[in-house]
This record gives C-alpha cells, structure tokens and sequence, in this order.
C-alpha cells in the first residue's frame, strides 16, 4: 500500500494481514520471461526428434508455437506445465492447427538450467522424452499422422477476408454531439453518474454508481473469468484457465472504431503496471457510447376511447471494453437505462482450443477439421455487486409465486386455481447462497428499511441470465479455488478483508487457495446489514463446425440485471425529454408536437467522420 493519494509519503507490506501469512513463490503468476525460457528448453529438446517432426508435421520444431495449460500440476508446490504445439502460421489463428505433440515441462526450480521435459504426448500414446519419441519413430512402432505445412490463405481458421468490401451498412451517430461527458474518470448521462477504472488483473470495476444523486452501487466489478476444458489429450483434460492470473485488465487492447465500438464512441487510454519498472498503456481500450437499440423502452398504441401514441427509444450509455485472453476475446459491457436498471453483460468470440483429434475424441466435444477436435468447455464469470440500496443497511428479499385453490366466490359449484405472491426475508448467509443450476427464487431483491409512497420497501432486484455448466465436484482437490462457481448468487455482510473473491495466486496453486469464497459464507446475520452480492453467470460451449474461423457473440451472451423495485413510485423514465406523445388531434407530423418529426431538419448533415486509425500492434 502507498499513500496518502495523491502525493504519497509512505509505503507498507500488508501481505500478512492481507493474506493471512506470508505467499509461496510458487504461486506466482508465470512471467513473459519464463515463458521465454520455457520455450528455449523445448526447441533444445524437440532437436532430438528431427526425422519424426519431418514426418509428422513437415518441420524442423522452429516453425510450431507453444500453448500454455494451466494448473500447474496436481499438488501445492509443483510447477508443472503440458505445452501443447500447433502449426504457426503468419496472419491467422494457430489454435485451431494443433500437430498432436504435447509435452510435460518442470519448471519449478529458480535454477533454469535444472528445468526439466518429463513426458511427452504424441496422438494417444506417451513417451519419457522427445529421444524415446525418435527411436520409437525410426524403429518403425510409431504411428504418424502426416500433416502438411499449413499455406495462409487455406489455413483452417483464416478470418481474411473472401469476398471484398460491399456498401457500408447502417451508421449511428449523435446529430448534435455525444449527450453524455466524461472527465477525469467520471461520466455522468441523464441523472446517471459512474466513476469506471480497470484492475490490470480483473479487468472493468465501476465505483459510486449514482442515479438521480442517490448511489445505487458502491462498487460492480469484474472478479474473475474460468474457462474450464475435456478432452482426450493431457493438455486439454488438464485445463481450468482462471483468467484473473494472466490478467484480464492487462490484455484489453485497443478497440477497433466502427466494430469494437462505434465509429463515434469516445474511447479511453488505460495505464497498468506489470513485469516492468514503466507503466505502460493500452491506449483506446475502453469506450463509451449511447447506444439506440432500435427497441421501445415503452409505448402503447390506444385504438379504443382515445386514440393515441406514446412511447421512449431505449436509448442506453454503454461503457465497454475487451479482453483478449490467449485464444478467446470476452467483451464485458456495463449499460445504464432510462429506467434506471443497469445491466451487465459478457459475450464470448475469439478462437476456441482444440485438441488433436484421435481416438473417441468426439467424448469430449465435436471434429471441426481434418484432425482438430473442438473441445467441451464452461465459461464461468464471476462479479462483485456491492448495493447500497437508500443507503448502506439493506436486507434481502425473496418473492415467488404459488397456487391456491379456493372456491370462486361467485359460485360454490366451481374452484379456481389463483396464483398468490409468497414473500420471505432471508435472515442469514447460508438461507442466500444459491447453488448454481438449482432453482432460486424468481424476484430477489436488497430492500430499504425505507418505504416509497405506496409503503413497499425501496429495493433493487438482481435478475440473472445464465446457461452456467456444471460446478466442478467438490471432492476436487482444487475446487475450493473456485469455489465461488458453487453459487449462482450468494450474498454475504460486507467486509473491508473480504475485498476480492478470488486471487492472482490462485491459478498456480488451486491445492491451497490464498482466497477461499467458500470461507466468506458463516451464517452471520444479512438483516439491516451493509450487503454484497456475489453473481456467477456462464455457459457451458460445445464447440461446432460454424465456431470456424470464430466463435459468434450470437446466444453466446450472459449476464445480469439490477432493476428498480418499488425504488421510485413510477417509471423514472417518465421525466425523460426524449418522451413522445401525440394524439389524433394533432399533427404529427409537426415538429412542435412530435420531436421524431424534428429529426429531418436535425439530423439533415451527416457526421464529418474522423479518419480511421489503430495503433494497437504498436504498443505489444
């Protein structure tokens, strides 16, 4: 810690305290360095199999790239890591060109010189070293798959283009400017007010979410992404990607203007620190925009007694950036509506991993090439919702619905089957730890001690949209890693040593966890308590033929909703000058009566487009 901010004149070690003792070096993250290293160790050794890497993959080792597993291991001090080896092809995605060689690497000494390759994996057998690999090769007891040399422009997975430029589709602009402002680190739009920053670790956190001048949320952030894989090669068998660990924050580059975002967003520089003594800057990696998402918010058509129209475009700030994560590209938005709900929401693309495809590979996902296996996966994603509902002590509600049976009061003869609203306070942690893909109540909200004009609670309602997968077994020797996967929503007192629900340390020694979420969760009271909630969404991907060249955002979004629950005493919307209303009275078509009718005089110029411009392989 340093401080005080913004001159600071101390600094202090609070890794005890923080953590309970001191770290094992070998939980630290693996560095650009290692991986340097690593890679060196397995070029020498793959120099002892020179006539089967002509055979199997027509190269000499120099031209295949390495991928990276994690867990390291399967016990709390190993550093042992599969490497799986692809084609390299210059321009295009080489996860999807795996040649069958995996190889087991030992680095967990801090002597290079002393690292070790244990085993080596090649097309469903296993050998002691890439020298058992050759003799077995030209002793003729090797059976090898012969792989071409991948050409660019007939690559499996190539995203160039196939057919050249057509007509520009739509284009969204703001006629008269952005209607929102952001300075320093703070936007403000439409009664909202959101302080955004982004952690080099896990990535989007927003601060003092404000509507109208009262906070909503203290905190809404990223905790952690897991990508967790089947397959029938050790590499991919061995999987559980935690993604805060290689850094979700660090590896958001920058946006491409016109289809990261739009072509008028205003996009955001954000600055880390990490293996160097310099900052360094991702520049435009986070942007921010109205977005108009040609849907009403509201309207009604009146067709009887009066005859009318009234109705509000869900127009929405959006605040957005994206990460890219070794193979896959999660984009992780956070909107603000005229409602006043916030939504959040992540959609996954970039490459899938594969497997080489051999044996009953089609156990562990589906063929998608020649010899590429796309393997089973669960994407799980975790958040921290920090609420602070009319203020700091808030309570948890439940409310769902039944059946009664009642004689209609009407006719003695006959029953109906009426449905009734059952509510419930839930009093303590373990009544509000929901495990993932058990049935949880459809309406559960943080409510006030205080009333709004029509006496209920002022609340706020957490509403999830997710496909999760299945947790990992709790027997698993490093499930208490990832323990807060064992809860679709749990909801916990908030303390100020509970600030993360997973560690940067957690990836390289899941055995014995610096963070445990299992542990926040004690029975204590949530009664008129500061409260947090802690938010799993997620789904589980079998990969396909169309997830070439790329996995599609399309039904591969989740998230959740925070929605204003009896919070106000109408729609706050309501107030909202982008309100239209007219009558069969009226003109419509005037512009005084009807502000779509303005929008021809308006929107009569189109934008003066800056040039285009990228810098992003600039500043790798």
């Amino acid at each position: 810690v340093v401080g005080p901010l913004p001159l600071p004149a101390y600094h202090r070690d609070v890794t005890v305290p923080k953590y309970g003792g001191k770290l094992p070096y070998h939980r630290r993250p693996v560095t650009g360095k290692e991986y340097v290293d690593i890679n060196a160790l397995i070029q020498r050794e793959l120099k002892k199999a020179p006539r089967f890497l002509a055979a199997c993959c027509e190269s000499d080792g120099t031209n295949l790239v390495i991928l990276t597993t994690a867990p390291r291991g399967f016990k709390s001090g190993d550093r042992v890591t599969w490497f799986v080896l692809f084609h390299n092809v210059a321009g295009t995605g080489y996860y999807l060109s795996p040649v069958g060689l995996e190889v087991l690497v030992d680095h967990g000494d801090l002597q290079v010189s002393r690292w070790q390759l244990h085993k080596v994996f090649y097309n469903g057998r296993y050998f002691a070293s890439t020298g058992d690999l050759e003799r077995e090769f030209v002793a003729g007891a090797l059976e090898v798959v012969r792989l071409k040399q991948p050409q660019a422009d007939a690559v499996l997975g190539s995203m160039r283009p196939r057919r050249p430029p057509g007509s520009p589709g739509p284009l969204q602009f703001e006629p008269q400017g952005p209607r929102y402002s952001v300075r320093d680190n703070r936007i403000t739009f439409q009664g909202w007010s959101i302080a955004f920053g982004m952690s080099p670790n896990t990535g989007p956190r927003l601060f003092d979410i404000r509507y109208r001048g009262e906070r909503i949320v203290y905190e809404l952030s990223l905790q952690e992404a897991l990508a967790l894989y089947g397959s029938n090669c050790p590499g991919g068998m061995s999987t559980r990607y935690l993604d805060g660990s290689f850094g979700i924050g660090r590896f958001a580059y920058e946006l491409v203007q016109g289809l990261d975002c739009p072509y008028t967003a205003t996009y955001v520089d954000r600055h880390y620190l990490a293996e160097t003594d310099t900052p360094k800057t991702n520049q435009n990696s986070l942007c921010i925009f109205e977005h108009d998402s040609a849907l009403p918010l509201r309207r009604h058509f009146s067709d009887s007694q009066s005859l009318y129209y009234g109705g509000l475009r869900k127009n929405t700030l959006v605040i957005r950036t994206i990460s890219t994560l070794i193979n896959y590209d999660y984009i992780w938005d956070f909107m603000f509506h005229g409602s006043g709900a916030v939504e959040v929401r992540v959609h996954a693309t970039g490459y899938i991993s594969s497997s080489f495809f051999h044996g009953q590979g089609t156990d562990y996902g589906n063929r998608v090439g020649p010899h590429t296996l796309g393997t089973m996966h669960l994407h799980h994603i975790h958040y921290k919702v920090d609420l602070d509902v009319d203020g700091q002590l808030n309570s948890l509600e439940t409310q769902d619905m039944e059946y009664e049976f009642v004689k209609d009061p009407w006719s003695t003869q006959n029953t109906i089957e009426r449905p009734y609203l059952r509510r419930k306070r839930l009093e303590r942690e373990d009544e509000a730890a929901f495990p993932l893909n058990a049935p949880m109540p459809r309406y559960l909200s943080f409510v006030s001690p205080n009333p709004n004009k029509w006496e209920h609670p002022r609340s706020y309602r957490i509403q999830t949209i997710s496909f999760a997968g299945k947790h990992l077994p709790t027997s698993s020797s490093m499930e208490r890693s990832i323990s807060w996967g064992r809860y679709q929503l749990a909801v916990t007192r908030r303390k100020e040593e509970e600030p993360t629900s997973t560690s940067i340390y957690n990836q390289n020694d899941p055995w014995t966890p610096t963070v445990a979420f299992a542990d926040f969760i004690n029975n204590e009271t949530i009664t008129n308590q500061d409260l947090v909630a802690w938010v799993t969404v997620g789904f589980l991907h079998v990969p396909h033929a169309e997830d070439v060249p790329n996995t599609v955002t399309v039904g591969n979004g989740v998230g959740f909703f925070l929605r204003p629950y009896n919070y106000f005493n109408e729609d706050p919307s309501v107030d909202s000058s982008d309100s239209v209303y007219f009558s069969s009275e009226q003109d419509a078509g005037a512009c005084g009566a009807n502000p779509l009718a303005c929008l021809s005089s308006a929107a009569a110029c189109a934008p003066h487009l800056p040039p285009f411009h990228f810098g992003g392989f600039l500043n790798l």
